[in-house]
């Protein structure tokens, strides 16, 4: 059974793929973090969407295949693939992603995936 904080994350999942920067942003708190490791945290809404639209824009289709989904209070954590289309180039990247919530929004989103990966697939 998905409780109400796995349910807004896959919302949340879900809402990549009409790639509405806007939408996507309405997700979060005010003053949340987003930590795509191994690079710099980006805090705040301002840095957030700086982070998503260096993604958003370029992609012709965006999808987040969520493999599986479990939580512990108001911790989320997913696997997940999330792809990206750009033009000719597929990119696929295995992630482990750990949303922290607060008053239904998103304060803190960790995702975990090899850098290198991602570079190999965009280059």
């Amino acid at each position: 059974m998905t409780n109400a904080n796995e349910q807004l994350v896959r919302e949340f999942c879900d809402a990549w793929r009409a790639r509405d920067v806007e939408a996507i942003l309405a997700y979060f708190a005010d003053d949340a973090v987003y930590h795509n490791i191994p690079i710099a945290p980006a805090v705040g809404l301002d840095a957030i969407r700086a982070v998503i639209e260096m993604f958003v824009p370029p992609a012709d289709d965006i999808e987040f295949v969520i493999h599986t989904i479990f939580s512990s209070g108001d911790t989320v954590c997913t696997e997940r693939t999330d792809r990206f289309v750009m033009g000719d180039k597929t990119i696929e990247l295995p992630v482990a992603g750990v949303f922290e919530l607060r008053d239904g929004k998103i304060a803190a989103w960790r995702d975990y995936f090899d850098l290198q990966t991602f570079m190999s697939q965009s280059a």
